[in-house]
């Protein structure tokens, strides 16, 4: 039993260092080794789709709108679309106030982010489409980024960088932390050809390359992207194109994480040869998409194995546990200011998002479940002044 238990524990551990540590070094290596062609092409107008799906928005949509008609983009080639998926609250009265400026609002009855966004593209009329969320702000030149790129004959999908303001808490400092880790990821898969998603705040696509997305598809950002990419496509990142927003609290950061990571068990539905070595970028899915979705269960595996490993490795990894563990539990009672903080923070931020993978598999059990909430956020009322133009 003892050995048995010592090779699930090393199994277990070894898938925790290579999706943490040894995949991100890897990729390091290999976008150092080689890189795929630098974008190509001249930037020319082309006619643009804004689509903006939102439900209960009324605290972000007219500043949204605002940052929208400010883009640094041939106004009459632009397309504003709000797609307001059942609201309940003023956002649909907001945003109407916008009609004489050319946006174009579309009641929908409350089903899902998808529907709104398929009911959005059968009425859109760009040549492009470009996606963004009500929460962010846009900086000015950054529709004309991504439209720079799709000049790009080989280019189908353009995403853009989401930068996380500086918080005020340990916290939010951690989940900045993660979106520069993330970003880092996504420069390196990116150069070396394509990567598996976009920033679902800010990208855009060719229109006649958007697929009907399902329903009930959490992840329209990957969706799209990867169906884009199945048809010869690359899928690019470009941090020029920015869009800004303000931290999210560590609960809030939990439940977006469960909608994305249990939108990642749907894209492996709709497209399960992304886990073949049929494709250029399936080593990467599946070192960063799926590993991901595998780390709660490698460390309830190592959990549950050591009780039964030889004495010496089993004190190692009690301690190892408990303190990862431990400096979690106890950060919610810790001070801002306490030095430990830095140490509690992380490991409290690492255990949440590992809760999110684990919570997410419930996708996979019979029965509904809702997981397209809006995602709420303390905006300071002078927010808008620590943006950049």
């Amino acid at each position: 039993m003892s050995l048995l238990a010592l090779y699930v524990f090393l199994g277990a551990a070894a898938l925790v260092a290579y999706v943490v540590l040894g995949y991100p070094i890897a990729l390091g290596l290999l976008s150092r080794l080689r890189s795929a062609d630098p974008v190509r092409g001249e930037w020319t107008p082309q006619a643009v789709s804004v689509l903006l799906a939102v439900r209960n928005g009324e605290q972000w949509i007219r500043a949204k709108l605002e940052t929208v008609l400010a883009l640094d983009y041939p106004r009459p080639l632009l397309q504003v679309l709000v797609l307001d998926d059942g609201s309940t609250d003023r956002t649909c009265e907001i945003a109407a106030e916008f009609k004489d400026r050319g946006v174009q609002v579309l009641s929908l009855p409350a089903r899902s982010k998808a529907a709104a966004l398929n009911a959005g593209i059968e009425r859109a009329t760009g040549d492009v489409l470009f996606f963004t969320d009500v929460r962010q702000r846009l900086d000015r030149a950054a529709l004309r980024y991504l439209t720079e790129d799709l000049c790009d004959p080989t280019i189908g999908v353009a995403s853009g960088e989401l930068v996380i303001l500086d918080g005020e808490t340990q916290q939010e400092a951690d989940i900045g932390v993660y979106w520069r880790y993330e970003k880092w990821i996504r420069k390196r898969l990116s150069r070396l050809g394509s990567v598996m998603g976009a920033t679902g705040s800010i990208y855009a696509m060719r229109r006649n390359l958007a697929s009907p997305i399902p329903a009930d598809m959490l992840v329209d950002d990957m969706f799209l992207p990867i169906s884009a990419f199945t048809k010869g496509y690359r899928v690019i990142f470009d941090e020029r194109a920015r869009a800004f927003d303000n931290p999210t609290a560590l609960g809030q950061e939990f439940r977006r994480k469960v909608r994305t990571l249990a939108g990642n068990y749907q894209i492996v539905r709709c497209f399960p040869h992304l886990l073949l070595p049929t494709h250029g970028m399936w080593f990467h899915f599946v070192s960063h998409k799926l590993g991901r979705l595998m780390l709660p269960f490698a460390l309830l595996a190592i959990a549950c194995a050591t009780p039964w490993l030889p004495p010496a490795v089993r004190a190692i990894a009690w301690l190892a546990q408990l303190a990862v563990y431990g400096l979690a539990a106890l950060d919610g009672v810790l001070p801002e200011n306490t030095p430990l903080k830095r140490l509690s923070s992380p490991a409290r931020t690492f255990v949440v998002l590992m809760a999110a993978a684990f919570v997410a598999a419930s996708i996979l059990l019979p029965g509904r479940r809702e997981f397209w909430q809006p995602t709420g956020v303390d905006t300071p009322a002078d927010a808008s002044s620590a943006i950049p133009h």
